[in-house]
């Protein structure tokens, strides 16, 4: 039996984590999902959220939104949108950004406006709280 996982976090522009690592948990666009070493074969897709890692008795968080998670015994790929370490988040700009969402919610006319302003909404407060929870963590 492995005692360790790799955990591999791509995005379109760059890998940002490829590490062994032992238990991840992620944001399923269902709910929430737990993997250990050995974990049974499985695709999910990813909603937005913190995933989080946990390796050597510290835990980790990293933000996701969007994408696929790839599940195997030994590895956990995710292949996500958007992806950012809570160490590498920059609170300002979440901050200006879930000004700008809530701004955006309280004129939007079209549905779509409402639904773009929500997601962007939903990232920044996603965000906010995965640095947040690094920082609690002692990971930031």
């Amino acid at each position: 039996m492995s005692k360790k996982l790799l955990l591999e976090i791509v995005t379109p522009d760059r890998k940002v984590l490829s590490q062994d690592v032992d238990y991840v948990g992620a944001p399923g666009a269902l709910g929430e999902f737990g993997v250990l070493p050995n974990h049974i074969p499985f695709l999910s897709a990813l909603g937005i959220g913190n995933l989080y890692y946990k390796d050597a008795g510290k835990t980790h968080f990293v933000f996701v939104s969007g994408g696929f998670a790839e599940v195997s015994p030994e590895k956990v790929t995710i292949l996500a949108e958007a992806a950012e370490k809570a160490a590498d988040i920059d609170l300002e700009r979440a901050r200006k950004a879930q000004d700008r969402a809530q701004q955006r919610l309280q004129r939007a006319q079209e549905k779509v406006d409402f639904a773009r302003a929500q997601a962007s909404l939903r990232r920044s407060l996603a965000r906010m709280s995965c640095r947040n929870s690094g920082e609690k963590a002692g990971t930031c």
